[in-house]
């Protein structure tokens, strides 16, 4: 895979945020056929850092209903990735 084709979007969430600040950590959501070792290395070739983590989650959509039509948001996977001390990202130091 293309190192763009892994990382779709990095997730800005008031729990994302605290654990940039708390535990060096960053959120994105990911391709679903993504790995750690592809989810690695396009961190690391995007943003040129260094990684010590990643770990991946697989999110369920939710259900939704409005009046009597009940519908689901789509499923999708999520990576934390831990970087090594000292490494940072841009990227999501103005957030």
């Amino acid at each position: 895979m293309i190192r763009y084709d892994v990382i779709r979007r990095p997730l800005m969430t008031e729990k994302s945020m605290k654990q940039k600040d708390n535990f060096h950590q960053f959120s994105f959501e990911i391709d679903r056929g993504a790995n750690r070792i592809e989810v690695r290395r396009a961190i690391e070739q995007i943003f040129n850092v260094k990684v010590a983590n990643v770990r991946t989650v697989q999110v369920k959509g939710k259900v939704k209903q409005r009046g009597r039509i009940t519908g689901k948001r789509r499923d999708w996977k999520k990576a934390i990735v831990t970087l090594m001390p000292g490494e940072r990202i841009p990227f999501f130091e103005g957030a």
